[in-house]
């Protein structure tokens, strides 16, 4: 099973349009050849140009193998899309118009990572210590309630900011356990889950 992950935005939905436009694209050159293969000869003669590169029946090669792309990203057994984002407007926004998108293209989407989300330390008595990361958490709680109310058939995963950037074999597999397993921030902070580093 093939999962594909990215960040929302322009180029996750224009990526997804290539394979189906240029299929579309191709049939119609195919049905075409007949009546402009002969002008393309031409025309490509007169210009200079090699014909053996305007091969027209190359196109006919291609269209099977776009067939099978097409039929691998609409099989939810094949592939998966897991739409990423961070608890804010303009992503949440964006995964909102991805999703749609996806659902448009006939692609299985499911998964939303909610990546980056600020679990303020608090004192002995329970206060937030940090106003800043205080204001933050306030702020993405807003953003976490509306993903959990917009994407309520999904499986949604939220995922700590942690206090180092994550890069590195050791890291990464860290990060993909807490993914499989995502950690209860209630009964612990960021700094916890990676005392042991």
């Amino acid at each position: 099973k093939a999962v594909v992950s990215t960040q929302s935005g322009h180029y996750g939905r224009g990526l997804l349009s290539i394979p189906g436009s240029f299929q579309n694209i191709l049939r119609q050159l195919i049905q075409m050849k007949s009546f402009v293969g002969g002008l393309v000869t031409t025309m490509s003669q007169s210009l200079g140009l090699d014909t053996n590169q305007m091969n027209l029946d190359q196109l006919e090669v291609m269209l099977p193998m776009l067939e099978r792309l097409n039929n691998e990203l609409r099989n939810p057994d094949m592939t998966t899309f897991m739409c990423v984002c961070i608890p804010e407007f303009l992503s949440l926004y964006e995964t909102e118009r991805l999703i749609q998108r996806l659902a448009e293209l006939d692609i299985d989407t499911h998964n939303v990572i909610v990546n980056q989300v600020v679990y303020p330390d608090k004192d002995k008595e329970g206060n937030v210590s940090c106003g800043l990361c205080g204001a933050r958490h306030k702020m993405q709680s807003k953003y976490l309630d509306q993903i959990t109310d917009l994407y309520e058939d999904f499986n949604v995963t939220v995922m700590p900011l942690l206090p180092r950037e994550v890069k590195g074999v050791a890291m990464l597999q860290r990060y993909g356990a807490m993914l499989k397993d995502p950690p209860n921030m209630t009964e612990c902070s960021v700094h916890d889950l990676l005392k042991d580093e």
